[in-house]
């Protein structure tokens, strides 16, 4: 065993990995269950959406200004404040339906975007905050550790908020599904008392550099941030057509309700931990990009079968299979995002990662919406299948020769 796996990891960084764990519960309720609450209140897919895109668009902007500011210090108040927010947001919910309100909730509550844990918004400050207290070897598996972590969560949150309606026998009312609020507000007290356990990160001392060395490093930096939003622009629209609506493209398409939907997507999110953990090791021995390549590629041809088959237990084993593919990549991808840079910058290099992921993942639930409303429920996967592919070949050749990404990690 190498030394770096024996060495325990530093206690901040257990705390961070214990805040996703609970937090990512909550989510994985309201993945299962908050558009099918809207659903059952009569609204359609197109205003479903819309409410998805509110908060995608609304978490874009808080995280332009969170992640660089966050460079500065003060990390962990900002994470309070994250969480002082979604505990208000999922009050409201519980104790309300008037629409202006709910909305309200729902977009500065993240309900049904499914962050597997993270702090929403917020997230690149934890990014930034893990990777100053693991040493650069150490990270990819960590990330991964750590995303495996919160895809657990998000699964036993979505069979939680099945549960009910499992034991009844019958899909929830209105009121029924109101209850389910609370699950995201326990999460997020829990997260809430582990961060307040959590000391603010010192930061490394900066290396030192010749103006010249500054300006070359500086401009590189800069260049690879540029073509990191490029590729996450065509991954968030492909992501967002179906992604947030996947429980709403079940119900509509099968006519089935959440007691077997909502299983269905937890075994989804259990898959993703194994998924995290097999790309971890494939990374040690493969590099991150050959490692993103062969999964996602895997799930691409996932997704183009998925809307083809007639049968709603196939096209669930279908979503699940996918979702160990596409979701297991995603720490290794984060380890890799915050090697670009500094650490001085590793706020503002994940803050361009969120941002250039969500602002068009806002977008397609709209899209997406409407065409599963209008009855097309097949386009949207193909269009993101389109997507993806172009998505995969600008990530081999814009990080392909990157030493982090051809080198094995652990």
């Amino acid at each position: 065993m190498t030394r770096s796996r024996a060495t325990p990891l530093p206690r901040n960084v257990r705390l961070l990995m214990g805040m996703r764990t609970a937090r990512s519960l909550g989510q994985g309720a309201m993945v299962a269950a908050f558009a099918l609450y809207l659903h059952a209140m009569g609204w359609t897919g197109t205003a479903i959406g819309a409410v998805l895109m509110g908060g995608l668009l609304v978490g874009s902007v808080l995280t332009m200004a969170v992640g660089p500011l966050s460079d500065r210090g003060r990390r962990r108040a900002f994470l309070i404040g994250y969480d002082l927010l979604q505990i208000v947001a999922a009050l409201v919910a519980m104790f309300t339906v008037t629409p202006w309100l709910l909305v309200a909730a729902a977009i500065f509550g993240g309900f049904g975007r499914g962050a597997n844990g993270a702090a929403g918004p917020f997230s690149p400050v934890e990014q930034a905050w893990m990777s100053i207290e693991l040493p650069a070897e150490r990270r990819s598996s960590v990330f991964s550790r750590n995303m495996a972590l919160g895809f657990c969560g998000m699964a036993a949150g979505a069979l939680l908020a099945a549960l009910p309606a499992w034991i009844m026998g019958h899909a929830l009312n209105v009121q029924g599904y109101r209850l389910l609020f609370i699950l995201p507000l326990l999460s997020s007290l829990v997260s809430l008392i582990l961060l307040l356990a959590a000391r603010e990160p010192r930061m490394p001392p900066p290396v030192k550099q010749t103006a010249a060395q500054a300006g070359d490093r500086r401009r590189e930096e800069n260049r690879l941030i540029g073509r990191l939003a490029l590729v996450n622009v065509l991954n968030g629209l492909a992501i967002g057509l179906t992604g947030p609506l996947i429980a709403y493209w079940f119900a509509v398409k099968f006519h089935r309700d959440l007691n077997v939907i909502g299983p269905g997507l937890a075994l989804g999110f259990v898959l993703g931990a194994f998924g995290a953990m097999l790309a971890s090791r494939l990374a040690r021995r493969r590099g991150i990009v050959r490692t993103v390549v062969t999964l996602r590629g895997t799930g691409l041809l996932l997704l183009v079968a998925m809307p083809l088959v007639p049968w709603f237990w196939v096209a669930m084993a279908l979503y699940v299979l996918r979702g160990a593919c596409n979701r297991g990549t995603i720490g290794v991808r984060q380890a890799l995002t915050v090697g670009l840079t500094g650490v001085e910058r590793r706020g503002l290099v994940s803050s361009v990662q969120n941002i250039s992921l969500q602002i068009p993942r806002a977008i397609g639930p709209v899209l997406g919406g409407a065409l599963f409303h209008a009855g097309y429920l097949t386009i949207p996967f193909l269009i993101g299948a389109v997507l993806q592919g172009l998505y995969l070949l600008l990530y081999v050749r814009f990080f392909g020769r990157l030493p982090a990404a051809r080198a094995s990690v652990s």
